[in-house]
């Protein structure tokens, strides 16, 4: 007996006795047996790869670029915009845009409208030194054609009223006043029926 039928004998009587064991019968062990001769082709498994798998998804390069847009704009000019006002008219040391005018140094009042002279210069009386006439830049805030006084207990007819206790009003024109602005009777009616309430008036000295 060659040793490759011994082989063979052994391996069909462990392969009996196995089935056996477990419930097998003899058609099972001609079965294994015939199998059992049968060559078995060499295992053609293929090694598995031990090289990590290479990432397909490659980051893109930034696109962002970094350099600074130059700027466009041109050269801002500094000229300064100046606005143009209008000058005075000739002899009226107040502003163009008022609508009347005091002079206490000169004792002379005018009527302005858009910057022209409409009526003056007339002659005033201001406040004495213990009462002065206050000085600046201020608004008709009322008037009132038959106004009494119940401080001086006197009437002031034609008063237009500048600040709190001072109007222009008839009044005399060789007194001094108690700080309001005294004009003649005729004065006074021009001055009552032009200026309105929120009209500018300027007093200088």
């Amino acid at each position: 007996m060659t040793v490759k039928k011994l082989v063979l004998a052994v391996m069909a009587g462990a392969t009996a006795l196995v089935l056996t064991a477990c419930g097998g019968g003899s058609q099972q062990a001609a079965d294994v047996q015939q199998v059992a001769v049968t060559t078995a082709a060499p295992t053609t498994t293929a090694p598995s790869s031990t090289t990590p798998p290479v990432s397909t998804t490659s980051a893109a390069p930034s696109t962002t670029s970094t350099t600074t847009k130059p700027s466009t704009s041109s050269k801002t000019s500094t000229k300064k915009t100046t606005t143009t006002k209008a000058p005075a008219p000739a002899g009226v040391p107040c502003a163009a845009t008022v609508d009347a005018c005091v002079d206490l140094s000169a004792k002379k009042a005018w009527l302005l409208q858009d910057g022209k002279v409409v009526y003056g210069p007339v002659q005033i009386m201001p406040g004495s030194a213990a009462n002065p006439t206050p000085i600046g830049t201020f608004r008709v805030s009322g008037k009132v054609k038959d106004y009494h006084s119940r401080e001086f207990d006197a009437p002031m007819p034609n008063s237009v009223f500048f600040q709190p206790g001072i109007a222009f009003h008839q009044g005399s024109l060789s007194k001094y006043s108690h700080g309001c602005i005294h004009l003649s009777t005729g004065a006074s009616q021009k001055f009552f029926s032009t200026l309105a309430t929120g009209d500018t008036v300027q007093v200088v000295r």
